[in-house]
């Protein structure tokens, strides 16, 4: 029996002991940390949106044709709002032969537009072509400058700026019934204008 209540303190501690280790086992086990590190599988990254860059295709770019006398004839792109002398500057400038005093430097270009820049002594005749504006005695109002237009019956200067605003803004005229949608122009007016214009 001494040997017995001399082992007692001992056994206390050690059942002191394990109730301790028990314990701590069952908070670290119930703890965010530890369930946080036995989750069965990683989260996954959240799929980025697409972009709108990625979706939208690419806008078709606006082109001319300068064709002629210039350094380096071929198709240029061009931004609104460009003029021919921008793309000639674009064809590295005139050669030597070109005549250009035929050559309106200040019309804007549009988008599959031919810029035809002639020698001395060539008539600059094309259609789209800021050379040579009128084709046997008929203007060209797609390519037509301000003071060409007002040449035409019942088109003041008014009504020729309207018609310059109105090609920039919408486009070339496909025929000529479109020259109604200018405020100012008439079913009469138009039938005036029909044998001295020339639409594509």
């Amino acid at each position: 029996m001494n040997w017995l209540k001399k082992k007692i303190p001992f056994l206390i501690v050690i059942a002191v002991v394990l109730v301790f280790f028990v314990f701590m086992n069952k908070k670290e086990a119930s703890s965010p940390l530890s369930a946080s590190l036995i989750s069965s599988e990683p989260a996954e990254p959240a799929e980025s949106p697409l972009t709108v860059e990625a979706i939208e295709e690419k806008e078709r770019a606006a082109v001319v044709d300068i064709k002629g006398e210039v350094v380096r004839p071929g198709v240029y792109e061009i931004e609104e709002g460009d003029r021919v002398q921008d793309i000639i500057e674009r064809a590295e400038g005139f050669t030597e032969d070109a005549d250009v005093f035929q050559v309106n430097l200040a019309q804007i270009v549009q988008d599959e537009m031919v810029v035809l820049i002639p020698a001395v002594g060539q008539e600059g005749d094309t259609a789209d072509s800021p050379a040579g504006e009128q084709t046997n005695n008929k203007v060209k109002i797609n390519s037509a400058t301000s003071e060409e237009l007002t040449q035409l019956p019942g088109i003041g200067p008014a009504k020729a700026e309207a018609i310059i605003a109105h090609r920039d803004n919408h486009g070339q005229f496909q025929k000529a019934e479109d020259l109604l949608d200018i405020s100012g122009i008439g079913e009469k007016t138009l039938e005036t204008l029909i044998e001295h214009i020339q639409v594509p």
